[in-house]
């Protein structure tokens, strides 16, 4: 018999192709969810064959869960920033959750339960359940001036969510240190209950793969969306370089749903781009273990988890300067990480140094896939995503979590 049920709230479909790290971290939670703990998602159908506001059993990496959608959004209409309200993904989620409210507090009254939520702007949603509620911070609203959802639109209502969401958690986790010490600022009184919990990798799924170099062509791979904070520009203009530098011996795989050609310069490596679409897991994990260097340009990221896969595959990385991804870049063989400079040009061939080093490294056998693989093991879902359990089930059986988190933060 089931001892408690973990609720996560968040506009999705598990069925549903892979999207970014947010919700490769809610699959990570159904897939490894511990037996005593029915997880059920409260999200969107994107493909209109669910019942809305009613929990229906479905089948996902070979367990069943309950999904209960609250509102039918098509995936191909997700894959692109919304840029009007009344196309917002969030906001079409948030109409369904509270037109259904009373069948959600019914669900969630069936069984001892726990809600887990993963953006401040809906944090309030989650808080209406009635239940206790753990916050897991992927972003910082701090700079959210720099993306291109509606976040961006409404900076400071987004601030305020954020101020008020620290205060309706009973616990946090936070994927950085920078993201911790930013709700210790906003909500000094929740020291106690908020700690650091990176991004966890399957490493099961993205196992290690040997590298193949054999035909001489560089096989670049970025997976995600691509929007103002990615910086696409710079990624596009990074593999024009590349290619030039190459002589054309360099294929740019790209696994996602947004439309390149909305960069002009995307246009100059249109002949040495392999568009994937948008990829589940395992396809991503495929990918991956075909190419030779993960590729990121972002203005700023917490710990994403393209970069763990990468490395969990046996994969390097070549990724902007932030401290954290120190935690897994080891040494040079491992990644690279790149300092802006004045011009996207400028910045651009200092991102084509950085791969083409790393290219002559693999040729010449100096990069050890297995290293790069070790280095991720500390941020695996066996190791991390225990104490986020641990966190669900004290809170689940009216247990205080903070003296544990104190102790784990010690």
């Amino acid at each position: 018999m089931t001892a408690s049920r973990l609720i996560i709230v968040h506009p999705m479909d598990p069925r549903g192709v892979k999207v970014g790290g947010i919700e490769t971290h809610v699959r990570q939670i159904l897939r490894h969810a511990p037996a005593g703990a029915d997880p059920l998602l409260i999200g969107i159908d994107d493909r209109g064959d669910l019942p809305l506001g009613e929990a229906s059993g479905i089948e996902f990496s070979g367990r069943r869960m309950d999904f209960l959608p609250v509102a039918h959004f098509p995936a191909e209409e997700q894959q692109e920033t919304a840029r009007s309200i009344l196309r917002s993904n969030t906001v079409r989620f948030i109409t369904g959750f509270l037109r259904h409210l009373p069948a959600l507090r019914r669900e969630a009254r069936r069984l001892p339960s726990t809600v887990e939520v993963e953006r401040y702007e809906i944090a309030w949603l989650a808080r209406l359940l009635g239940r206790p509620m753990v916050l897991v911070v992927h972003s910082d609203v701090g700079d959210a001036k720099k993306q291109d959802s509606l976040t961006k639109y409404m900076w400071r209502a987004t601030q305020a969510t954020e101020w008020a969401a620290y205060r309706m958690a009973d616990h946090v986790f936070t994927v950085t240190e920078r993201l911790r010490d930013r709700a210790l600022k906003l909500a000094p009184h929740k020291a106690d209950s908020v700690e650091v919990m990176p991004v966890s990798i399957d490493t099961g799924i993205y196992r290690l793969a040997p590298l193949d170099t054999e035909d001489g062509v560089l096989r670049v791979a970025y997976a995600g969306r691509l929007e103002t904070v990615k910086d696409p520009e710079l990624m596009f203009a990074t593999v024009a370089e590349l290619s030039r530098r190459l002589n054309g011996r360099l294929e740019f795989h790209y696994a996602g749903g947004s439309d390149p050609t909305r960069w002009p310069n995307f246009a100059a490596i249109d002949t040495v781009t392999v568009r994937h679409g948008p990829l589940r897991t395992e396809e991503m994990a495929q990918m991956l273990r075909g190419a030779h260097v993960a590729l990121m340009t972002s203005h700023w990221e917490g710990m994403p988890c393209f970069m763990l896969e990468a490395l969990s595959t046996g994969r390097p990385f070549v990724g902007p300067s932030l401290p954290q991804f120190r935690k897994v870049l080891l040494s040079d063989l491992h990644g690279r990480m790149v300092e802006r400079a004045e011009t996207v040009a400028e910045s651009a061939s200092r991102w084509a140094d950085a791969v083409i080093a790393l290219w002559d490294a693999l040729r010449g056998g100096a990069v050890i896939p297995e290293r790069l693989h070790e280095a991720v093991q500390p941020f695996s879902v066996k190791r991390q995503l225990g104490r986020l359990h641990q966190v669900h089930a004290e809170l689940a059986g009216g247990d205080d979590t903070r003296s544990s988190a104190a102790a784990k933060t010690a």
